[in-house]
C-alpha cells in the first residue's frame, strides 16, 4: 500500500518551495516523483498552434521528488508520518501524531 496517493494533502519539506501546501495531482512511481498543484512552477514558452492560438508564456507545474513532501495530518494540519493498520480486516492509513484515518 502506497503512503502517498493522488488527492492527498501534502506539504513541501525541502527545496525552493519549502512550506507550501497542495494536493497531489499525479504520481510517477518509476522515478519516485509527485506532481503537486501550485508547486514547482516553471515558465515555458509556447509556440502558436491550433490548440494555443495566442502562444506566449505559460506557467507549468513540474514533478518534485517524493522524499521532499510529507503528508498533512487531517486534525492538526501539520506534517506527519503514517502507519498502515488493519481495521475490520481492511488496511487503513493512519496518522502517527493524532491517530486519525487519512
Amino acid at each position: 500500500m502506497q503512503k502517498i496517493k493522488v488527492k492527498d494533502e501534502v506539504i513541501v519539506i525541502a527545496g525552493k518551495n519549502k512550506g507550501k501546501r497542495g494536493k497531489v495531482k499525479q504520481i510517477n512511481h518509476k522515478n519516485n516523483k509527485v506532481l503537486v498543484e501550485g508547486i514547482n512552477l516553471a515558465t515555458k514558452a509556447m509556440a502558436r498552434s491550433k490548440d494555443n492560438t495566442e502562444g506566449g508564456f505559460v506557467k507549468k507545474e513540474l514533478f518534485i521528488d517524493r522524499s521532499n513532501v510529507a503528508l498533512l495530518d487531517p486534525k492538526t494540519g501539520k506534517k506527519t508520518r503514517i502507519k498502515i493498520i488493519l481495521i475490520d480486516g481492511i488496511k487503513q492509513r493512519v496518522s502517527v501524531k493524532s491517530s486519525a484515518a487519512i
